[in-house]
């Protein structure tokens, strides 16, 4: 059996955006906002040299490997999101009762679902903005956890118990991811 001695992974940092560490803490800020993220490291360990981040671990085991590119995975999503940003589409869909999906403060209300006389409420996390018009749903955001977690909670919210799924085919559907 041979052990590596290092495993390395290297990101390319482009023009306009920074990132600074402080311990386990990352920051990187660019022209659509700023992102902050604490790691637990283990044996890994993050440097940036130029426009290069750079991150490396000795003598790695096997979870030791997916931290690094665990930790290089979440880099290059918090680069995206601060360059491009994220957008999932959702569609309303339903054949029974006419769905309508409003926004208020931090929460989504989905009223008539399925006949039902209350409206299903799901949770907007943290700066997720949501855009309905019409039965279209835009969830846009700078950090993929929260915008992705607000599309789930919308999906998990219209989800149909003890129903005959082939006949109720009612719900909020993911569309697209970008």
């Amino acid at each position: 059996m041979v052990l590596a001695a290092e495993i390395t992974k290297e990101i390319e940092i482009p023009d306009g955006v920074n990132i600074t560490i402080e311990d386990s803490k990352i920051t990187v800020s660019g022209p659509k906002g700023t992102l902050t993220k604490t790691f637990k490291l283990g044996k890994a360990s993050i440097t940036v040299d130029g426009k290069k981040a750079i991150i490396s671990a000795k003598f790695p085991r096997r979870k030791d490997k997916a931290m690094v590119g665990t930790i290089a995975a979440h880099i290059k999503n918090m680069i995206k999101g601060v360059t491009e940003g994220f957008e999932y589409k959702l569609k309303v869909h339903y054949t029974h009762f006419p769905v309508t999906v409003s926004v208020e403060g931090d929460k989504v209300l989905i009223k008539n679902f399925l006949g039902e006389k209350h409206p299903r409420i799901a949770k907007i996390v943290g700066n997720a903005k949501v855009d309905v018009k019409g039965q279209d749903i835009t969830i846009t955001g700078i950090d993929i956890e929260e915008v992705s977690q607000t599309a789930a909670n919308l999906v998990l919210k219209t989800n149909v118990g003890r129903r005959d799924i082939r006949v109720f085919k009612d719900g909020i559907f993911l569309v697209s991811k970008g």
